[in-house]
């Protein structure tokens, strides 16, 4: 009994509270853009707070250190969809916050954005063709490994059973990519190669860009040019990105199952995504990346399977506190009373995403009008004047957030 008591105490200890989490990522929102004082070295760090650190180290301007974090997690080499039998076992016993954080696909083609960013931004031109190069292939191994968890998702839960309806009906409004991709990594890769003159290249990935986002005139401008070989001349880009990707919240919904003593519900615990709203909308932008969807796509699947953990795991915890306070042990009360908290406490969502992505991509392209003054304008009014050269093709990234802006000039060779 000793152990058995010790075992559910240490558990509850040791259980992440999902209201925690959600707090601790608000938190990080809403101190967004702030200078980062944690001097923690990469490695010690776990997944989330690297991607975190990386960010807010982009957005100070420490490039160097912000890419270094970045490979340190890239070197980690985390799978994202396959079996593990230490996490399942974990989450199951410890609750979904137990585990390191396991990044979504989407994150790790971020990583791959911002690192392409980076490179440009300190014109290592040979790098940014390496990390081009190596993103497609790992969006490519990501695609099929997407696939397979469509796949498999299928074959564990019908359509017609009640946790598939209610996972459906929250989510029917969405219209999912129809891969794991990324359009705004896609269309910088493209506008890197045609800059450069690299024409073949310049087609294959502004085609990429252009079947993800058809309506986008920029990125038709710019593979006209790629198709019939022309580089641009004078012509300002602007990357714009707003707002927050969706957070996750907890939410609790009633299953029936069965037990020993006849038919039974149990609650269960699943996440829920909260969207945000955006910040500034700039005149004359167009869509690239729509972050909500492309959070969605992955989001729907990795919810079936935190589901169907979540209902195996709350039946166990029925048969355990039932068994308990059934038997015939003079501390049945006090194991019931136990395993009844060490579930409560254990029950817990997923609710852990990496709190900084944006909302929206959307980009201006513009002609360099000599006057070395970029306007941005928002219902027709000036809100940030960016300073570049006269003459020459130039990148510019502009993150914003409220009452603060991170702005980045490029100029490409």
């Amino acid at each position: 009994m000793r152990k058995l008591s010790n075992f559910l105490i240490i558990a509850i200890l040791l259980c992440g509270c999902s209201a925690t989490v959600e707090s601790r990522l608000d938190n990080v929102r809403d101190n967004y853009m702030t200078a980062t004082t944690d001097t923690t070295p990469f490695e010690d760090k776990n997944n989330l707070d690297l991607l975190i650190t990386a960010d807010a180290l982009f957005h100070d301007g420490d490039i160097a250190n912000a890419d270094k974090a970045y490979e340190v997690f890239n070197k980690r080499n985390i799978s994202t969809t396959s079996g593990d039998i230490l996490r399942e076992v974990t989450a199951l016993t410890l609750g979904a916050n137990a585990n390191d954080y396991r990044p979504y696909m989407m994150d790790s083609l971020f990583v791959s954005y911002y690192q392409l960013w980076a490179a440009i931004a300190d014109a290592r031109w040979n790098d940014a063709r390496v990390i081009i190069n190596q993103s497609y292939a790992r969006q490519q191994d990501m695609s099929r490994a997407y696939k397979k968890l469509i796949e498999s998702n299928q074959s564990k839960l019908s359509d017609s059973s009640e946790l598939m309806q209610t996972l459906n009906n929250d989510n029917a409004k969405w219209t999912a990519y129809r891969d794991i991709m990324n359009p705004a990594l896609m269309y910088l890769s493209g506008i890197y190669f045609l800059s450069s003159g690299d024409f073949s290249d310049a087609v294959t990935y502004l085609e990429r860009a252009n079947g993800m986002v058809p309506r986008n005139s920029f990125i038709t401008q710019d593979l006209k040019l790629a198709t019939t070989k022309r580089k641009p001349t004078n012509t300002v880009w602007v990357f714009i990105e707003d707002g927050f990707a969706p957070k996750l919240t907890e939410q609790r919904i009633s299953l029936p199952v069965a037990t020993k003593g006849g038919a039974t519900f149990v609650t269960i615990a699943i996440s829920k995504p909260q969207f945000l709203e955006s910040y500034t909308k700039i005149d004359g932008t167009e869509t690239l990346a729509d972050v909500d969807a492309m959070f969605m796509t992955e989001y729907t699947e990795y919810m079936t399977n935190d589901a169907l953990r979540a209902f195996t795991s709350a039946a166990s915890r029925v048969a355990l506190q039932s068994s308990l306070y059934n038997s015939h042990s003079k501390n049945a009360p006090l194991l019931g009373l136990m395993s009844t908290i060490y579930s409560e406490f254990t029950n817990s969502a997923e609710v852990r995403t990496w709190a900084t992505l944006p909302k929206t991509i959307s980009v201006l392209r513009m002609p360099n009008n000599k006057s070395g003054l970029i306007e941005l304008r928002s219902n027709g009014n000036v809100i940030n004047t960016i300073s570049i050269g006269t003459s020459g093709n130039y990148l510019i990234y502009v993150r914003t957030s409220p009452n603060k802006y991170d702005i980045k000039q490029m100029k490409l060779k």
